[in-house]
C-alpha cells in the first residue's frame, strides 16, 4: 500500500469540501482498500466517509423509500420498513458478501463504485431509483455508465438514494461461488405503468435493462412469458466460470425464478 493522509469530516459541508479538493472518498472500503492493499491504485488523501451521520438511515418519503449513502447493508437487510415495503431489496442486501461484508459495506459506496457484478446497481436501475448527490438528482437510467463509471463528477458525492416502491419485486442471484458476487443477477420490479428488469453479472459493461423481458412481462406477468423470450448471448461474459450461452440461459432460468417468488 502507498503512504496517504486520512480525514474523517464528520458534517456534510466538511465531506464535500475535502472530496472537492481532491480527497478520495472512502465509504465502505471493501473495494478500494483491498485495491490499494494490492498496489492496484493509490491515493494521496483518503475521505472517511463513515463519520457523516446525516447520510446514513431509512425513512419512508411518500411513494418511496430514501436510503442514506452510508447505511450498511446489514441495516438495509434489517430495517422493518425495508422489508415491509420491499422486500426484494432487504433479501439483496441480506445476501451481499459474507457478514464482515455487510457489515462495513455500504448503499453509496457500491452504487458509485459501480462493479460490473455487484448487486445493488441492479437493485437502482429496476426500481427506477433516483441518486442524490450533494449537488443535483441522478435518474436511474442516467447514472449508470459501464464497468465502474457513472454519471458522478469529480468530487460529486452520493447522500441519499430514493427507491420507488413497486407493486411487487424480487431478486434472484446467481453467485459466483468464491467471491459471492452475482455470475447472474436479475432484479425485477412491477409498477402500474408495467415490469423493468435489469441484469448484473452477464456484461462487462454492468448493470443493463433487458428491454425483451420487461416487454413479456409487462403484458403477462408470469414465468411462462419470461420463459419465452429469447435471451441474445451476443455481448455477455465468456470467462472461466461460464460462457456467453451459459449467462444467456441463466438470465432466463432467474428471471423465471423472480417471478415465481414474486408472486409467492
Amino acid at each position: 500500500m502507498y503512504p496517504f493522509t486520512l480525514e474523517r469530516p464528520t458534517s456534510s459541508a466538511d465531506a464535500v469540501k475535502l472530496a472537492g479538493a481532491g480527497g478520495r472518498p472512502l465509504a465502505g472500503g471493501q473495494t478500494l482498500l483491498a485495491s490499494m492493499k494490492l498496489r492496484l491504485t493509490s491515493a494521496d488523501q483518503l475521505v472517511d466517509l463513515s463519520g457523516v451521520k446525516e447520510w446514513t438511515g431509512i425513512c419512508r418519503d411518500g411513494d418511496a423509500l430514501v436510503i442514506g449513502a452510508m447505511t450498511r447493508h446489514a441495516d438495509v437487510a434489517s430495517h422493518a420498513d425495508v422489508k415491509a415495503l420491499i422486500p426484494a431489496l432487504a433479501d439483496l442486501a441480506g445476501n451481499i458478501g459474507d457478514r464482515q461484508v455487510r457489515a462495513m459495506g455500504t448503499l453509496g459506496g457500491s452504487v458509485a463504485n459501480n462493479d460490473p457484478a455487484a448487486c445493488y446497481p441492479s437493485a437502482v436501475l429496476a426500481l427506477g431509483a433516483t441518486v442524490h448527490t450533494n449537488s443535483r438528482k441522478i435518474a436511474a437510467d442516467d447514472f449508470f455508465k459501464g464497468m465502474f463509471s457513472t454519471a458522478l463528477q469529480d468530487g460529486e458525492l452520493i447522500t441519499a438514494i430514493s427507491f420507488p416502491i413497486p407493486k411487487r419485486a424480487a431478486y434472484m442471484k446467481f453467485k459466483q461461488p468464491a467471491s459471492r458476487f452475482a455470475m447472474v443477477g436479475v432484479f425485477l420490479a412491477q409498477f402500474a405503468s408495467g415490469v423493468r428488469v435489469a441484469i448484473t453479472g452477464a456484461s462487462s459493461d454492468g448493470v443493463f435493462r433487458h428491454a425483451g423481458l420487461e416487454q413479456a412481462l409487462s403484458a403477462s406477468f408470469t414465468a411462462q412469458a419470461a420463459a419465452g423470450v429469447k435471451i441474445d448471448a451476443s455481448g455477455l461474459n465468456q470467462d472461466i466460470h461460464a460462457s456467453a450461452a451459459y449467462r444467456a440461459n441463466l438470465i432466463s432460468v432467474q428471471t423465471q425464478r423472480a417471478v415465481t417468488k414474486a408472486l409467492a
